[in-house]
């Protein structure tokens, strides 16, 4: 099954550093009424030195294997080369987890070195959430390869999301086009009217819980929402009380660890042993793909077929930066946002190119005038379509895919999934 969706609506500082922060949000939020962002300070690089952004990331997957992402933005940094003579340092990567405290402890790294211009990341909304007003009160731009959750940006309505904060971008697409998408695919291609879902509290899993649930109810489907601990893994008894309800369906976008757990226990619960699953694209990893009771699992992420497009900035395409991945790590990149953290980079870089400015034999970048370059990106050709940024952030496509994974293979290849829906805005 395939199908074209028409588009539908769319802190370790202690005292002295919150009070700082405050105080900094306070004034950025002044300068916005006022159109623009003044007084956030500027980044002088002396001749010969390196201009320096930082790269936050999950540095290690749940195998253990090195971060594909922060690998994709080495190698963008090294593809773009130097900026009006002067060499960019990403550094070694700086571990921000999946978690609040690492959001924070990353944050706090990158605001006690006054060297750093930007950053990239961190992966994940939770992470994003409480790095964000720290670097945003420090006057860092932010752009993230692969954070969705819509509090960090908007309700595509021109609402701001409760944990959007100045300077913040990203180049993968808001989960309000997931969530829609994932609903749509659930009711009119499945068939399914009665579904539960399961939510652990985080930014990402609760933004896409609370779009699939509006769209599913609003297209004249039923949902029960049922909440787990962030970690939670022993599932039966919640599992046996959904069955009751007897749902056609189980929607739940949440991480590998509680994914699992779903998806092994769910089979093995009485009443759910062929229920429909649908994740999320946090689930689309080898080690989830070849579990036994995967088999027939539907994984909602962004959509892949990115065909020959080209990064405008180093004429990169996705098979080009994978073959490249391949030669110098001697493995494929496992990550599905491998290309979204070569495009924010490459973006990145261009702008902070585009803004830099000689004093004498220095390079001076202003900060505010980073952000303001960065949110008037209009069609920039990345390798994941044409990206063009919004008033709060959001610079993706916002195209989605939804994989089958019929059989459950050792080692199963992402992208060789079959894809039986499509969406794009």
């Amino acid at each position: 099954m395939f199908r074209a969706v028409q588009p539908y609506g769319q802190v370790g500082y202690g005292l002295w550093a919150i009070a700082a922060a405050v105080a900094m949000i306070l004034l950025m939020s002044a300068c916005d009424e006022l159109g623009s962002e003044q007084g956030l300070g500027e980044v002088r690089v002396e001749n010969g030195q390196a201009i320096h952004i930082r790269g936050l990331a999950v540095l290690a997957t749940q195998a253990g294997t090195p971060s594909p992402t922060f690998r994709a933005m080495t190698m963008a940094v090294e593809d773009f080369g130097p900026i009006k003579g002067s060499p960019v340092s990403i550094g070694a990567g700086i571990d921000s987890r999946c978690t609040a405290d690492g959001g924070t402890a990353a944050a706090e790294t990158v605001v006690g070195d006054p060297r750093v211009v930007a950053v990239i990341g961190p992966s994940c909304s939770v992470a994003v959430a409480q790095a964000a007003p720290i670097l945003s009160a420090a006057g860092m731009t932010i752009i993230a390869p692969s954070a969705t959750s819509p509090s960090l940006t908007s309700d595509l309505a021109g609402k701001a999301g409760e944990n959007h904060y100045p300077g913040f971008f990203r180049v993968a697409s808001n989960d309000l086009f997931e969530g829609r998408a994932a609903a749509r695919f659930a009711f009119e291609e499945l068939g399914l009217r009665n579904v539960a879902a399961i939510d652990d509290g985080d930014p990402y899993t609760s933004g896409l819980t609370a779009t699939f649930v509006g769209a599913f109810m609003e297209l004249g489907g039923a949902v029960e929402v049922s909440s787990i601990a962030k970690g939670e893994t022993e599932l039966q008894a919640l599992l046996g009380q959904i069955a009751g309800g007897g749902p056609d369906g189980l929607y739940f976008p949440l991480f590998a660890l509680e994914g699992e757990a779903v998806i092994r226990q769910s089979r093995a619960t009485p009443g759910l042993e062929n229920v429909t699953l649908i994740g999320g694209a946090s689930l689309l990893e080898p080690d989830i793909l070849s579990l036994p009771e995967a088999a027939g699992l539907y994984l909602p992420g962004p959509d892949l077929d990115y065909g020959e497009n080209a990064n405008q900035v180093t004429g990169k395409s996705s098979r080009q930066l994978r073959t490249d991945y391949e030669n110098r790590f001697g493995e494929q990149p496992a990550s599905v946002y491998l290309e979204h953290a070569y495009d924010a980079t490459t973006l990145l870089l261009a702008t902070i190119e585009s803004v830099a400015v000689a004093d004498g034999e220095d390079l001076v970048i202003d900060r505010a005038e980073l952000r303001k370059a960065l949110a008037a990106t209009s069609e920039f050709g990345g390798i994941i379509g044409t990206l063009s940024c919004d008033e709060f952030g959001d610079c993706g496509t916002g195209a989605v895919q939804i994989a089958h994974n019929p059989d459950s293979g050792a080692g199963a290849d992402i992208r060789e999934l079959p894809i039986v829906y499509r969406f794009a805005p």
